[in-house]
């Protein structure tokens, strides 16, 4: 072997050893030996406080990057309780999935009854939930993301009856304020016990006047109901109103000020239990941190190489004044930053389908896409649209409107560069047939999640021109109708005070009229890119020909490939 070849084959062999590491680098603590799936952890969500928006609204975000959990969505009404009467609890796990033959998740999760049953209230809201809650009709708004936690502090016994999907349905239910929703989750898991499924999560909790962020975490696997203690650890930090902040699958509450009720809240157990533990000394002489006790995540964008580097990614789009260095250690980032522009919900969607494209983690520098530019080829840097969510949802909560009205979910199926963002108001009382049904091993044009993977299916081909394609639709169908919000508002309000009755039968209407014709417009929009990019050749319906020189392989990948052929030639005698 020459000289040529065996340094050729020794790179080949050090990036393999480096991928390898790649895959099991980052993690969050104590999430070693506990993941269903690899890499599960992947959940983006965007805080945006009411002051640091055009409109005054609160957001939140969750970006479901799952790729194999369930997408289906449905509406569950309010309704009224009789004195005495009780709540079933399942056991609802974030991950589990059944055939459609057998019926849809949210029958199916009926099945693991977990054994208790607790008060049920007089009266619960009405709310809309895919794999949690997200909205409900008094407003209260929900994102998600995984931060782990301490390996011992992971409670997967029978003894911990609440999870994290069945949490942010009980707050649906029960909250009528983003801090009632907090109090509703935090102290129902302190009673029955929390984890189960779930060790470390975030929560962003909104409503039309304040955004918190939640975090809560097990406290180990021998907490009996019995114990008398605490069956959860929690604390919750409300993001300044003219601050945005974010949740890149890392813990973000640091030091902590319980007397500062306004701005902190947390469980009775938030120091104690880290003591007991030995996750805090209170002699060292340093305040107690959080994130640091609970779930510390070593290193930055740059040490990691880009493997966690949506924290730093983040607030350079939102404060790039500030100069963050993608060298700051992620756990030294602030809570909060003040945006230097006030974000719009299209800002916010935007940011949604970032893929760091210009900086040092771009996934299609050099030969990193391929010839037609595809960011979906190198994911060896976690971007925050990485191409694997179920969906996505931005959440507005906007005050001076009836709570109805108010609200709005937005709703993105798959890989949000090639899907498009459909809103539901608080008070739509139905949600369309197509987000009920669907799961990844089953192709059915009956669903609407299908419409959009298949238009990213034949965006991916040739991703650099197809991508023009669904950006040309998005103007259409998305931004088109953040455009006419208002005038949908006005229309509903019009009616909301003749009979709020009426309001919600218009606002069900038009979100789920919106939504049919923008699955349709999806599925012929992969229909067109098939035809228009058969064979690699660029097809013109209007004119019945085609181009064979387009589209073109850039020159540049045609010289790597000839270069690449003549490093891997065989050697010559």
């Amino acid at each position: 072997m020459n000289l040529r070849r065996l340094i050729t084959w020794s790179a080949l062999l050090v990036l393999a050893v480096f991928m390898a590491g790649a895959l099991t680098a980052g993690r969050s603590p104590g999430s070693e030996g506990s993941q269903d799936w690899p890499d599960r952890e992947s959940c983006t969500s965007i805080l945006v406080g009411k002051d640091a928006s055009v409109d005054g609204s609160t957001m939140t975000t969750h970006t479901c990057d799952c790729g194999v959990c369930d997408w289906t969505w449905r509406h569950v009404p309010a309704a009224d309780h009789k004195p005495g009467s009780t709540r079933k609890i399942y056991r609802i796990s974030q991950y589990k999935t059944w055939p459609p033959s057998e019926g849809l998740k949210w029958d199916l999760v009926k099945k693991d009854f977990s054994g208790l049953e607790i008060p049920e209230v007089p009266h619960t809201y009405a709310y809309h939930h895919g794999m949690f809650g997200y909205m409900n009709d008094r407003q209260v708004a929900i994102g998600e993301s995984t931060v782990g936690c301490q390996r011992r502090m992971i409670n997967s016994t029978p003894a911990a009856k609440l999870d994290i999907t069945t949490l942010t349905m009980l707050a649906m239910e029960r909250a009528a304020t983003a801090r009632e929703a907090i109090k509703v989750m935090g102290s129902l898991a302190e009673k029955y016990g929390y984890g189960f499924h779930d060790d470390g999560e975030m929560l962003a909790v909104a409503d039309p006047r304040e955004v918190w962020l939640f975090e809560i975490m097990p406290v180990g696997p021998l907490w009996t109901p019995e114990s008398g203690k605490p069956g959860a650890v929690w604390c919750a930090q409300r993001v300044p109103d003219d601050h945005v902040s974010v949740c890149p699958n890392e813990s973000r509450i640091g030091e902590i000020d319980l007397e500062n009720k306004d701005f902190f809240m947390a469980s009775s157990n938030v120091i104690s239990l880290a003591v007991d533990m030995g996750f805090y000394d209170p002699k060292s002489g340093k305040p107690f941190n959080w994130k640091r006790a609970y779930s510390p995540q070593e290193g930055s964008a740059a040490s990691t190489e880009g493997r966690i580097q949506r924290m730093w990614r983040f607030f350079d789009l939102v404060a790039p004044s500030q100069k963050f260095k993608p060298e700051l250690a992620n756990m030294d980032f602030p809570f909060s930053v003040k945006p230097d522009k006030k974000l719009s919900v299209q800002d916010v969607m935007d940011m949604t389908r970032d893929r760091s494209y210009g900086t040092p983690f771009d996934p299609v520098k050099g030969i990193r896409g391929g010839p037609f530019k595809n960011p979906n080829y190198y994911r060896q840097t976690r971007v925050i649209d990485d191409g694997r969510a179920e969906y996505t949802t931005v959440t507005q909560s906007r005050a001076g409107l009836p709570d109805m009205i108010g609200g709005i979910v937005w709703i993105s199926f798959g890989s949000q560069d090639t899907a498009c963002y459909m809103p539901f108001y608080a008070g739509v009382t139905a949600l369309p047939k197509s987000f009920s049904v669907g799961d990844h091993w089953i192709f059915t044009r009956d669903s609407a999640r299908w419409a959009f993977d298949y238009t990213d299916f034949h965006v991916q081909v040739v991703y650099s021109e197809a991508i023009k394609d669904v950006q040309a639709a998005l103007v259409k169908y998305e931004a088109g109708i953040v455009a006419r919000i208002p005038e949908i508002d006005k229309r509903a309000v019009e009616l909301y005070k003749k009979k709020p009755a009426e309001a919600a039968r218009f606002l069900t209407g038009f979100c789920v009229n919106n939504a049919d014709t923008v699955v349709d417009a999806w599925w012929k929009l992969g229909d067109d890119l098939l035809v228009k990019y058969n064979r690699l050749y660029l097809y013109s319906t209007e004119k019945r020909n085609y181009d064979r020189r387009n589209p073109a392989p850039p020159e540049w990948w045609r010289k790597a490939v000839r270069a690449f052929d003549i490093l891997m030639e065989p050697d010559k005698k």
